[in-house]
């Protein structure tokens, strides 16, 4: 059976894909869907960072008996993008994926937003809580209303550290969310909604050209791709894409 493992956004769970996975178990996938450190029941993320993301999903990946593909949501995304040369998956899949160090954003919200995550407290090693009318407004602007007041109930506060890892790249010297140089050596489908201003079309193929990905925009849909109205083709796409194109049979 093939397997996927699939990565979750900020203020997330593993939960986040109890819609999204639904087609990929009954085509005979194994799914998995780990919480990244500290979105579980217990622990905090006060103080994480982007690379120890990448980190817990290599070691994840570590203990299964074949290489899986990767699968991320969001900031998920590039997490993945993060992990891929040392997974080395059999593809990977990215769904409004966040961009990797270097990448400026398109759009004056993405501007926006990273001028003011500066203005949150605590600045580096705290806890950011999720902002239930932003997310109303821009992520599940979309989604269905009782799936949308669900996720809302189960978000979580991400780490203050990653956030600004993410959307303030040029402030990190350390170049903590760089993917490398040249293209990923697998194959890579990133997927985007025409609607999304959380990771604008305009970003994404950014990412998808940096990466060496090939581009798929879903007409009329938003940032929310595992769960908003329309969510079975995202799903679609990704699975023939997997069991064709990327040649990953499923069983």
């Amino acid at each position: 059976m093939p397997t996927v493992v699939m990565t979750h956004g900020a203020f997330c769970g593993g939960w986040a894909f109890e819609v999204f996975r639904a087609p990929f178990e009954a085509r005979g996938w194994t799914v998995l869907t780990p919480d990244l450190p500290g979105h579980g029941e217990a622990g905090s993320v006060a103080g994480v960072s982007m690379t120890d993301y990448a980190k817990s999903l290599v070691t994840f990946c570590a203990e299964l008996p074949e290489p899986p593909v990767l699968l991320g949501h969001s900031m998920g995304g590039l997490v993945c993008q993060m992990a891929a040369r040392r997974v080395n998956p059999r593809a990977l899949v990215l769904l409004a994926p966040s961009p990797p160090w270097g990448i400026t954003g398109s759009s004056i919200e993405e501007a926006v937003t990273a001028f003011g995550v500066q203005m949150v407290d605590p600045f580096w090693g705290g806890a950011v809580s999720p902002d239930r009318h932003i997310m109303r407004q821009h992520s599940l602007d979309r989604t269905p209303k009782p799936l949308r007041d669900s996720i809302l109930d189960r978000l979580r506060p991400e780490s203050g550290r990653a956030v600004r890892e993410v959307l303030n790249w040029w402030m990190d010297p350390f170049m903590t969310t760089s993917v490398g140089v040249g293209a990923l050596p697998m194959p890579s489908l990133a997927i985007v909604g025409d609607r999304d201003v959380v990771h604008p079309v305009a970003t994404v193929r950014q990412t998808a050209e940096r990466i060496g990905a090939q581009l798929r925009v879903m007409p009329g849909m938003s940032h929310w791709l595992i769960g908003e109205e329309g969510w079975e083709g995202v799903a679609e796409i990704a699975l023939t894409w997997l069991e064709s194109d990327a040649q990953v049979a499923a069983a």
